[in-house]
């Protein structure tokens, strides 16, 4: 007796693999972004489907031209969470390192994931302003104190800080592979990997 053939939609179904947006919300120079490539090379050595949308990549390629107000800034996180859902919901772990300022634009993508049915996890990497002001990677703090800008997040500008992420990790605290691993653990607990 012949076994009977799984129709596209059922072997599509059987091979699905689950994608997901992982974004990580913290002030400039908390350790999102190197972070978020730790974890992308672990996940790629498992065998994941993995992008990582940088903030300050999508600012030059697919915001470009939008400044730093608040509704510039809420557009920006609107377009990532729109790429993001797109690729999470075709089976891509998606890391997002972006600041995303303010609890209502954060909101808003975390919904549009819900009503696509796309899991989305939220972590705040909460360095200090203190330890991020020393590590200063792009030296906006510097010029900030200088007074060469204005409108640094969590210095001259607001920073909503998440009030119940899926996980806050700080920073300050433990080498970036502990922080990966402590991602890591978190995305296998909840089915994700």
């Amino acid at each position: 007796m012949r076994a009977a053939r799984m129709t596209d939609t059922q072997e599509d179904q059987e091979n699905h693999v689950t994608g997901a947006t992982i974004w990580l919300t913290g002030l400039p120079s908390a350790g999102k972004t190197t972070i978020a490539y730790e974890l992308a090379a672990r996940l790629r050595g498992e065998g994941h489907r993995v992008e990582v949308l940088d903030g300050d990549e999508i600012r030059e390629f697919l915001s470009a031209g939008l400044g730093f107000s608040r509704e510039d800034r809420h557009t920006n996180v609107q377009r990532i969470g729109f790429v993001a859902e797109l690729l999470a919901s075709n089976g891509v772990q998606v890391l997002v390192p972006v600041i995303a300022p303010y609890a209502d634009s954060r909101e808003a993508v975390r919904k549009r994931h819900e009503s696509e049915g796309t899991p989305y996890v939220e972590v705040h990497v909460a360095t200090p302003v203190d330890v991020c002001s020393v590590r200063d990677v792009k030296g906006l703090y510097a010029k900030q104190a200088a007074g060469e800008i204005r409108g640094l997040t969590g210095v001259d500008d607001p920073y909503d800080e998440p009030a119940d992420p899926d996980l806050r990790i700080e920073s300050q605290n433990q080498t970036v592979q502990e922080s990966a691993a402590q991602l890591h653990a978190l995305l296998t607990e909840r089915g994700l990997l």
